[in-house]
């Protein structure tokens, strides 16, 4: 089994055992919480103090992850710099959609158009993430994320038959360019725009259906585990809170380069976000 340390599952004691560790794999990104467990034996005001650390610790972990789900979705799927080709593809005059519903329905023959080229390329099936966005000026264009192969542009030029205007270049995943960059891009016109059926409630990104999802998992821990990052990695939030009877610490970190990985095939307690 390869890719970088995951917490195990051990058993310990019943009076030993105290803590919670609850764990989002999304491959190139991960988010944990590490906080205090409830006990019926405990004293009340102990015990409201470990509810209280436990509620905050998952409210934070909830915010994080539901405000970076592209995010983690795009690092699942391309944890490395390199393996994807990011771009917008643009409607001309003659192939402009009326509507959304319209450009929708377009982009849902480009990607038949994508699987029928790439298969007969003997490639794999294409894993792609897409954004519309409308202008002001009422020109519709497509914001993409598609996996790397290395005959991506040659056969996006054949699919795209909507237009000549494609822009294309490799993906990045550093302090300027990366994941979060990206995710905040694709997502920008629910967060700006009021108009031109940009309507809060939206989607706003959609992706192939054999795009990778996150894996979360929960762990039961002994009171004296400590939750660090692993080495190698760039850490981008890390809280954390302690009181008198409880604790709890949220972190989340990045792998680069040789330590990014793919999520692992199965997992123990695995659910879908």
């Amino acid at each position: 089994m390869t890719g970088a340390p995951v917490a195990t599952v051990l058993i310990f004691k019943e009076k030993t055992v105290a803590k919670t560790l609850k764990r989002i794999d999304a491959g190139g990104i991960q988010i944990a919480a590490l906080y205090s467990r409830r006990s019926g034996r405990e004293p009340p005001r102990e015990r409201a103090a470990k509810q209280k650390a436990s509620s905050e610790a998952q409210r934070r972990m909830n915010q994080i992850y539901s405000y970076q789900k592209l995010e983690l979705m795009l690092a699942c799927n391309f944890p490395t710099a390199g393996s994807a080709l990011v771009g917008a593809l643009t409607f001309d005059d003659k192939h402009l959609p009326r509507s959304r519903a319209e450009a929708q329905q377009r982009i849902r023959y480009f990607l038949q158009l994508l699987r029928r080229e790439r298969k007969k390329a003997g490639l794999p099936e294409p894993v792609v993430f897409w954004a519309l966005e409308v202008l002001t000026s009422g020109r519709w264009h497509v914001h993409f994320v598609i996996d790397s192969t290395g005959q991506d542009l040659e056969i996006l030029r054949r699919c795209w038959i909507y237009g000549q205007d494609i822009e294309a270049e490799k993906l990045r995943v550093d302090d300027e360019s990366n994941h979060e960059t990206l995710a905040r891009y694709m997502t920008k016109e629910l967060r700006e725009a009021q108009e031109y059926e940009c309507r809060p409630g939206l989607h706003g990104w959609s992706c192939t259906r054999n795009a990778r999802r996150p894996e979360v998992e929960t762990l039961t821990v002994p009171d004296d585990y400590e939750l660090t990052p692993p080495e190698g990695c760039t850490v981008l939030i890390d809280e954390n809170r302690q009181t008198e009877f409880a604790s709890w610490r949220v972190i989340k970190y990045r792998f680069g380069g040789e330590s990014a990985r793919t999520p692992r095939a199965r997992r123990r307690r695995r659910r879908r976000p």
